[in-house]
């Protein structure tokens, strides 16, 4: 025999409720006692009732839905943001879809897809989009916000932290420690949170008489942070070595300290100082101990989700760019003021 289906008029006859206090029970948005959530609640776990979502949104013309796009969540200080949007967008009623992006930049698909899917709004995740691309995704009527990346278009909400300023606070600070090599580890070169740390950077060392000593990319990457840094250090002559290193993330600094350390017998810091810029949890953790920029991961979460809300409630709203200030964290992988470097690589 076929089972009876369970309605929302049989939750509420059961819980003593209207059936748009049931309704209202099953969204977090919505405003309902405690007491009655927990009425309609019970009675629906003991009748096995689940809510249609779809139909729902089928009526409202509301899917409750907020799309997030990223490239890879390899790097754990993504992952991070991710649960922090995920936590925060499910307390105002809202689930998350994920899309991942094409490296190559082609954008098309993703578009297809969220249309497709009928989302309510986007987060792009560290998604690097040029002036074009922009303007595509924003023409289709879809509320966007970027975070952790800037674009030079007006017409998306962006939310990002100083980049600039923390890349010139590590210049300045390698070279106010006595540092007189001083090597990049670049990020994505043509991502906007690369190049604003490498001119911040660049200008942080020209202040104390300095330029860049020497210079590869790692892309943002674990493996390819470990091939620079051997590029980098290749050469077996101290004078012609770096003496520290300012990578545009922790996890190519983390890479780094890795690869001198158990590759080519550097000791952290006491013959390479490091930095690296994101202060993600395991930055931190004492066999790290990373000296970094740490980014306002909870505010812009908060300002970004905010903002994409706000987007959605009120199309007419203007875009918005926002820029948050970042906090240098010493721990360490730098050397106190003063101490020279100390090779004991094992040369001869």
């Amino acid at each position: 025999m076929k089972r009876k289906s369970i309605t929302s008029r049989d939750v509420a006859h059961l819980a003593g409720v209207s059936q748009s206090a049931v309704s209202r029970s099953f969204s977090q948005a919505s405003s309902v006692s405690e007491k009655t959530r927990k009425k309609v609640m019970d009675a629906a776990r003991q009748l096995g009732y689940r809510p249609n979502t779809i139909a729902r949104s089928l009526i409202t013309r509301s899917s409750r839905t907020i799309a997030v796009v990223t490239y890879s969540l390899q790097n754990p200080f993504y992952a991070y943001l991710l649960e922090k949007a995920s936590r925060f967008l499910q307390e105002q009623g809202y689930h998350l879809l994920l899309f991942f992006a094409p490296k190559n930049g082609d954008f098309d698909m993703v578009v297809d897809d969220l249309i497709r899917s009928q989302v309510e709004g986007v987060l792009m995740l560290a998604i690097t989009l040029n002036q074009h691309q922009a303007k595509e995704v924003a023409d289709f009527g879809i509320p966007v916000v970027i975070i952790n990346r800037t674009v030079e278009y007006s017409g998306i909400s962006q939310v990002g932290s100083d980049n600039y300023q923390g890349g010139y606070w590590a210049g300045r600070y390698l070279a106010s420690q006595g540092c007189q090599r001083i090597a990049y580890l670049a990020g994505i070169p043509e991502s906007t949170t690369n190049r604003q740390r490498e001119e911040g950077f660049k200008a942080g060392l020209a202040t104390e008489g300095q330029t860049c000593f020497a210079y590869d990319v790692g892309y943002y990457r674990y493996d390819e942070a470990c091939d620079a840094t051997r590029r980098l250090f290749s050469t077996r002559r101290p004078e012609t070595m770096p003496d520290a290193l300012f990578a545009a993330n922790d996890l190519m600094a983390i890479a780094g300290m890795e690869t001198l350390r158990d590759e080519l017998h550097l000791s952290v810091p006491e013959g390479v100082s490091v930095i690296g810029f994101d202060d993600m949890a395991m930055s931190a953790w004492p066999s790290h101990s990373l000296t970094t920029l740490q980014q306002p991961v909870e505010q812009m979460i908060v300002k970004a989700t905010e903002l994409l809300l706000n987007h959605i409630s009120h199309p007419e709203a203007p875009p918005e760019q926002i820029i948050l200030p970042v906090t240098p964290k010493i721990r360490r992988s730098t050397r106190p003021v003063g101490n020279p470097p100390i090779y004991n690589r094992g040369d001869k």
